[in-house]
């Protein structure tokens, strides 16, 4: 019996490992825009890495070799369609206009069975109530609804109103759960000297002390603390 688990525990984890590392080599895309191709290519994958983790009339050889040249195949595929728009648009299919000028255009809705209160529904995600309002919507592969509102309904920028605005980039992280990103503070021409005076500032005395600190472009600095005490049942919402 011990042997068996062991033995299953062993294809588990060859199965876990393999499939982390070929979904890392196929890219961050499979997840990120899910399109025909890529949820034909999640479907098997997850199917045959199941197979080899459970299945032990097959060999882990065999499973292993299916997973590998699917990869392959997929990433040489993916390259492919960068260079070529025929086999971009056979693996990925392309955006069909759903409305145009504020008009539905029905033959497209047809061609992707796309209901009229689905639409309404997808609209609405993007704060558009009013088909009127909208000058162009695009069904993207992905199953998601890209939209350009009319110019009138569009909301004032400060751009429009020729206001100049500061740079606002992304925060630095600087500490997280009690440790230091030096990289990210390097980064920041910053030295753990400055940090620590900046923490002292706000009556923190050591570093494990704070569970978050990060800097925006500005150079201010969010300072989050470990939250020591026992929160109470229902104090931050239901649960």
């Amino acid at each position: 019996m011990l042997q068996e688990i062991a033995h299953s525990s062993l294809r588990i984890m060859i199965g876990y490992f393999l499939l982390l590392t070929l979904t890392r080599f196929m890219g961050r895309k499979v997840i990120s825009q899910m399109t025909f191709f890529d949820f034909v290519v999640g479907v098997i994958v997850g199917s045959v890495a199941a197979n080899l983790s459970v299945n032990s009339d097959r060999a882990v050889t065999s499973g292993i070799t299916v997973l590998v040249v699917l990869a392959i195949v997929t990433v040489a595929l993916d390259y492919a369609g960068i260079k070529n728009f025929f086999i971009r648009k056979l693996t990925n299919s392309e955006p069909v206009v759903i409305i145009e000028s504020g008009k539905i255009v029905a033959e497209n809705m047809k061609k992707t069975r796309l209901p009229l209160d689905s639409l309404m529904m997808l609209l609405r995600e993007k704060n558009t109530f009013n088909i009127a309002d909208v000058e162009f919507a695009l069904f993207e592969t992905d199953g998601k609804l890209s939209v350009v509102k009319k110019s009138q309904k569009q909301p004032v920028t400060p751009a429009d109103l020729n206001i100049p605005t500061a740079y606002a980039g992304l925060t630095k992280d600087i500490v997280i759960d009690g440790k230091i990103m030096h990289e990210n503070l390097k980064d920041a021409r910053l030295d753990r000297k400055w940090l620590m005076d900046k923490l002292k500032a706000n009556n923190f005395h050591t570093i494990e002390e704070v569970f978050y600190a990060g800097l925006d472009t500005s150079g201010n600095l969010y300072i989050s603390s470990r939250n020591r005490i026992k929160e109470k049942e229902g104090q931050y919402g239901m649960e």
